[in-house]
């Protein structure tokens, strides 16, 4: 994620820390200092935010960790002001292990919660009977804190850990697509109730969750929906077949010229009727800046840039672009280069396929109602029409 600092590594897994979670501690500090004019109150109040986003970092590892288990890699755990993300490679596909990955977050705040109780019940530590984050001693608030967390996330607010959970619960016998769907109705659903408590109770954080979680239910089901556009779909059919390529000799200029002269965006680089690496347009064009037009390509190429078979399977492909932050990958047929893969081109295969599905309910629907009409004629009684699902 950009504007984010490494701060270390822990099992394998990257940790980082997003600048506005770093503004977040100093002005929390600085208004502690402001409002009570003493250092070691304002280090005591930022002592305390870091403990609790120490267990917003255990949540996030307990997701990571439990899909390690299912062979799902963790890229990143990055900490912000509203919580923590944990960058999984992918979701889950079976609905039990993704019940399990959302519920390990959840868990493990509730076993946080449990230790301290244990603690605080040995050594006589509570100094409060109510459950607050404003009374108490430091172990009782972040008792409760973590109590508050699990709960929080248990909210079937999808993309939250309670989303997630009704979408494995849903997924079981509605299957994934509707499942995602249903998960994302009821979550951007919750997102408005909560952006209405927030702004009714002058809460602009919980507004800000509110915004973060109904963007995120819409995206993640736009996502599944791609998904499963691309299912049956091979690389050949969404790949370009009319494209142009550089020569390993050709110069900045001329691949400027390439540029300006059609859609075609990155240009595979060719030696010896071979590609050698891809030019990318951002690469290009950075190129330009430092350097002249008569310098050659083979300079700035991804010489690591990934190929890809025609025969492979679209979705893996996708999945590979993404992870690379690739826009374009030369498609190959025994080792030549047959065509070029383009996210803008896989945009337009799924929406003409989309296309096609339409006109062909649309079709099926006619020819349906039909049938229950020649029905009700002949036998005195219409078939009932049963309800369209959603999708």
């Amino acid at each position: 994620m950009k504007w984010s600092i490494k701060a270390g590594n822990i099992l394998g897994i990257d940790i980082y820390l997003h600048f506005t979670f770093l503004l977040l501690l100093a002005f929390l500090g600085f208004v502690t200092w402001r409002s009570t004019g003493r250092i070691d109150a304002a280090a005591a109040g930022v002592s305390f935010i870091a403990a609790l986003f120490g267990c917003v970092l255990l949540h996030e590892l307990g997701h990571a960790l439990m899909a390690r288990k299912f062979g799902i890699k963790t890229s990143n755990i990055t900490l912000l002001p509203i919580g923590g993300i944990a960058r999984l490679e992918k979701m889950p596909e079976k609905p039990m292990q993704e019940l399990l990955v959302a519920l390990a977050g959840p868990a493990v705040n509730l076993a946080i919660a449990a230790l301290l109780f244990m603690w605080l019940g040995a050594t006589r530590g509570f100094t409060s009977e109510e459950l607050s984050l404003e009374s108490g001693s430091v172990l009782q608030r972040l008792m409760t804190v973590n109590l508050a967390l699990a709960a929080f996330n248990l909210l079937p607010a999808f993309p939250m850990d309670g989303g997630r959970v009704l979408r494995a619960l849903l997924a079981t016998f509605l299957g994934h697509r509707r499942a995602t769907s249903a998960a994302a109705y009821v979550g951007q659903n919750m997102a408005i109730l909560f952006g209405l408590f927030g702004l009714l109770h002058n809460n602009p954080f919980l507004v800000f969750i509110a915004i973060f979680v109904y963007l995120g239910a819409q995206a993640e089901a736009g996502l599944v929906k791609m998904q499963f556009a691309l299912k049956d779909l091979l690389v050949r059919d969404a790949m370009m077949t009319r494209f142009r390529t550089l020569s390993i000799q050709s110069t900045l200029g001329n691949a400027a010229e390439e540029l300006l002269a059609g859609s075609q965006q990155d240009f595979p680089v060719m030696a010896n009727d071979q590609s050698v690496g891809i030019l990318r347009r951002n690469d290009l064009v950075k190129a330009l800046i430092s350097n002249r037009r008569d310098v050659t390509v083979d300079k700035f190429m991804c010489s690591e840039c990934d190929s890809v078979d025609e025969m492979a399977p679209l979705q893996r492909a996708v999945e590979t672009m993404q992870a690379r932050h690739s826009t374009a990958m030369p498609v190959t047929q025994d080792g030549r280069i047959v065509g070029l893969l383009t996210m803008d081109k896989i945009s337009d295969r799924i929406m003409i396929n989309a296309a096609l599905e339409h006109n062909s309910t649309i079709s099926r629907s006619g020819d349906r109602s039909h049938s229950y009409l020649n029905g009700s004629l002949s036998s005195g009684f219409s078939e009932p029409k049963q309800p369209i699902q959603p999708s």
